[in-house]
C-alpha cells in the first residue's frame, strides 16, 4: 500500500530544507546568516541521513564555489543565504552560468541596502533576475509565498537547474523563510532523484576520462570569436527558458485593474484583491511565480484588453519596471511600495488598490 502523504508543521526555511532532499540534493556548502539559517540547520541534519554531503564553508565565496564544483561532477548541489551573502556569491554564480553548470542557491532576502535590518524585503529583485554577477548571464529565478511554495518550487529548481545546465535562484524573503504554516511532504510524480538528475548530466560530467574523450567545464574563452559563439549559445539557452512561465491569475479577464505582486506581497495582495473583489470592484491578480522568465505576454495580452495595472513590492520600485515594459505604454501603470523591514496586511493594500482602481 503506497504511503500516506507526510502532513507536517514547518517554516519556509524547514520546507526548503525538506524539498531539496526530496528532490533529489545530494550537497549543501554555505555559511551562516539570519533569516535563513534553518535551511543550513535542517540540511545538517538530513543530508547525512539521505547519503549526502553537509558543508559549513568558510564564507560565502566558498560556499559558492564549492556548488561550482559539485555541479561540474553532476551532483544536484545548492547553497542558500540572506541578502548581503548573495552578493558575495555573484562571481561564481556568473562563472557557473558560462560553464554551463547546474546549482541551485536560496536567497531569503533580508532589508538593505548594506547590512540592512534582518526583517523581510524585496529588495534583490534587480539582482536575481537581472543576472547579478559580471557578463550578459541569467539566472532562472523562482518565487514562492509559502511553505508548501517553497517546498514544491526546490524539485523544479533542481529540474530546471539540469535540464539547461544553469544556476536556479528561489527567491523568498524573511517573511516567508520564518512563518509557520502546514505543509505536506510528498515528492510529486516523476519527481527527479539524485539517480535521475545525475544520469541526465551523463554527457558532460567531470568523473575521469578513461575510455572517453576529455570534457572541458570552463568560463575563460581567449582565442579569436570563442567568448561570442559561448555567448551566443548562452543566449539561445536563455531564449529556451522564456518557455517554463509561471503566474497566478486571479480573475484576471473582468478586471478593470491588475494588481502585479509576487513572493510575500503577492500572498498579502491576493486576500486584498479577494476582499475587494467580494464587494463588487473589478480587480485581479497577477502573481509571478518565475521572476525570470517575466510573465509579460500575459500583461501584455492584459494591456491590450484596456486593463490598468497596480504593482505593489517591498522595495524602492524594481519589478514596475519589468511591467511597463511589458505594457509599452499602451494602459498606465501604477506603484506602491512598502519600506524594507515594514509588516503590512492585506487591509494597508486595500486603500492603494481602490485608489488606482479610480484613477
Amino acid at each position: 500500500m503506497k504511503a500516506a502523504p507526510e502532513r507536517i508543521l514547518a517554516r519556509g526555511n524547514e520546507a526548503i530544507a525538506y524539498g531539496a532532499v526530496d528532490a533529489g540534493c545530494r550537497c549543501y556548502f554555505g555559511y551562516p546568516i539570519t533569516p535563513q539559517n534553518e535551511i543550513s540547520e535542517m540540511l545538517s541534519n538530513l543530508l547525512p541521513d539521505a547519503g549526502g554531503q553537509f558543508v559549513q564553508a568558510e564564507s560565502e565565496i566558498g560556499a559558492i564555489n564549492m556548488v561550482l564544483g559539485a555541479g561540474a561532477c553532476g551532483i544536484p548541489a545548492m547553497s542558500s543565504s540572506s541578502s548581503p551573502g548573495i552578493s558575495l556569491m555573484q562571481e561564481g554564480l556568473s562563472y557557473m552560468a558560462c560553464s554551463m553548470l547546474p546549482g541551485v542557491v536560496v536567497n531569503m532576502q533580508r532589508g538593505g541596502p548594506g547590512l540592512g535590518g534582518i526583517g523581510p524585503s524585496q529588495g534583490d529583485y534587480f539582482q536575481a533576475v537581472k543576472g547579478g554577477g559580471h557578463g550578459d548571464h541569467r539566472n532562472l529565478v523562482l518565487a514562492p509565498s509559502s511553505s508548501q511554495e517553497c517546498y514544491d518550487m526546490m524539485f523544479d529548481a533542481f529540474r530546471l537547474a539540469f535540464k539547461y545546465r544553469n544556476p536556479v535562484m528561489v527567491l523568498g524573503d524573511a517573511m516567508v523563510a520564518q512563518m509557520k504554516e502546514p505543509l505536506l511532504r510528498k515528492a510529486p510524480k516523476n519527481a527527479p532523484c539524485f539517480e535521475s538528475l545525475n544520469k541526465s548530466a551523463a554527457s558532460w560530467r567531470v568523473e575521469g576520462c578513461a575510455g572517453r574523450a576529455k570534457r572541458l567545464l570552463k568560463s575563460v574563452y581567449l582565442a579569436d570569436g570563442e567568448l561570442g559563439a559561448r555567448n551566443t549559445l548562452l543566449m539561445g539557452t536563455y531564449a529556451a527558458m522564456r518557455k517554463e512561465v509561471r503566474f497566478q491569475g486571479v480573475d484576471l479577464d473582468s478586471a478593470r485593474l491588475v494588481v502585479v505582486a509576487f513572493g510575500s506581497m503577492g500572498r498579502i495582495a491576493l486576500s486584498a484583491v479577494r476582499t475587494l473583489r467580494a464587494r463588487g470592484h473589478r480587480v485581479g491578480l497577477l502573481r509571478p511565480l518565475t521572476l525570470f522568465p517575466f510573465p509579460d505576454e500575459r500583461i501584455a495580452e492584459l494591456a491590450d484588453k484596456g486593463s490598468r495595472f497596480l504593482v505593489i513590492e517591498q522595495n524602492l520600485g524594481q519589478m514596475v519596471e519589468d511591467v511597463r515594459l511589458a505594457v509599452h505604454g499602451r494602459t498606465p501603470v501604477a506603484w506602491h511600495g512598502v519600506m524594507p523591514c515594514e509588516f503590512v496586511d492585506a487591509e494597508d493594500f486595500a486603500g492603494p488598490i481602490m485608489q488606482a482602481l479610480e484613477a
